[in-house]
Parts: C-alpha cells; sequence; structure tokens
C-alpha cells in the first residue's frame, strides 16, 4: 500500500485533504456565523458610541466584540470590509421592514406611500437615526479598495417598488423605481445629516412624488 506519492501526482476530485477541510469548515460554520454577527454588534455599538467625532480602530471592535485580531481578520479584510457588511446588514434589515409594511396595502398607491413613510422614518426615530448616522459617517470611504465597490442601499430598496409601479402603469417599472429610491434615500441622507426629522408634509409630499414618477409614463410602450 502506497502511503505517500509524489507532488506532481494530480489530485483525485475526491482528495481526502479537501474532504476533510470541507467537512471541518461545515462544524465550524455555526461559530464563524456567531463571530460574525458578534462583530457587527460590536462595530455598530461602538459606531453608534463614538457618533461623528471619531472612528474606531479594528483593536476597538474586537474589544468590544470580546475576540481577537486573527477572527477579525478571518471574516474581514479591513474595516472598510466590516463596514460594508454593516451598511448591507442594515439595507436588509429595511427592505424587511419595508416588505411587511407594504403587504399592509391592498393598492399599488398605498404600498408606494408605506414604502416612503417606511424609508423616512429612519430619521424620525432618535435611535435608529444616530446609528445610521455615525454608520454612514464611517463609511465615507467604503468602496474605494472593495472588489464590490461602494455598497449601495437604494438598489436592493427600490426592487420593492418595481412591481408597484408596473401595477401603476409605468413603462420602465425598474429604471423608475431605481429613480424614486434615490431621491427618497437621498431624502433621507439630507435629513439625517441635518439632524430632522421629516414632517408629515414632506413625507406626503415625498409620496406623491414617488406616484408621479410612476405614472408619467403610463401607457407609453417600453
Amino acid at each position: 500500500m502506497i502511503l505517500h506519492m509524489p507532488n506532481t501526482v494530480p489530485v483525485p476530485p475526491d482528495d481526502v485533504a479537501a474532504r476533510i477541510a470541507q467537512q471541518t469548515l461545515a462544524r465550524r460554520g455555526p461559530d464563524y456565523a456567531g463571530e460574525v454577527r458578534r462583530l457587527l454588534d460590536a462595530a455598530l455599538d461602538v459606531m453608534r458610541a463614538c457618533g461623528t467625532t471619531s472612528r474606531p480602530r479594528v483593536a476597538d471592535i474586537v474589544a468590544a466584540a470580546g475576540l481577537s485580531n486573527d477572527a477579525f481578520y478571518r471574516h474581514f479584510p479591513s474595516k472598510d470590509a466590516l463596514v460594508a457588511a454593516i451598511l448591507e446588514d442594515g439595507t436588509q434589515r429595511l427592505q424587511s421592514y419595508l416588505a411587511h409594511q407594504m403587504a399592509k396595502e391592498a393598492t399599488p398607491q398605498g404600498k408606494v406611500r408605506r414604502w416612503v413613510e417606511g424609508v423616512l422614518s429612519q430619521a424620525a426615530d432618535e435611535d435608529i437615526a444616530s446609528t445610521t448616522l455615525a454608520v454612514l459617517w464611517n463609511g465615507g470611504s467604503v468602496g474605494e479598495a472593495l472588489p464590490s465597490g461602494r455598497p449601495s442601499a437604494s438598489h436592493p430598496l427600490a426592487t420593492l417598488l418595481r412591481d408597484p409601479f408596473a401595477q401603476l402603469g409605468s413603462a420602465h417599472p425598474g429604471l423608475d423605481a431605481s429613480l424614486a429610491a434615490h431621491a427618497v434615500v437621498g431624502t433621507l441622507s439630507d435629513h439625517l445629516w441635518e439632524r430632522a426629522r421629516p414632517s408629515r408634509s414632506v413625507i406626503d409630499h415625498v409620496a406623491d412624488v414617488c406616484l408621479a414618477v410612476a405614472t408619467a409614463g403610463a401607457g407609453r410602450q417600453p
């Protein structure tokens, strides 16, 4: 029985080393997911505490998470990558919340208004607003060194508007939804930086504009 072969011998597809490594990774999967969640939550807490006066270091984040630098760099190549993940995580949570709110409405107009209210509500709650602003401030340079580029909240949130916009007669529901999402997320960002809560009249006006965008090309051939 031959136990050792030269390194030049081709490795079979079911290589024992690769199989055992995959089994190890599968066993460690839940542990690694727990590490990532601890890092995300700790970073959010530290950024919230620092506000827009200072940017936390990786050492601050791993200390708050009770983990090591090795654990951090096992999952993230840089702090920018961690901030990008926090932005993505927050966008997914907001997307889920918006979908839940929109499901309460029977008409496409009602769904669009719920969507606008849900997005702008991020600036209405003081705790949520201060946390979101701190993350945006820390993410100012995120994307410059990331393979995927700068993370965007507009695109995933816009997907929720495509069906209502199509029902309202938009000839280009995907494009119109993207335009509306950029405008509303931009309005949210303005209110966050100004530390101002959007008034009821502002929310209604923004919703009216979104509906106008959806129906502007109604009946036009795509």
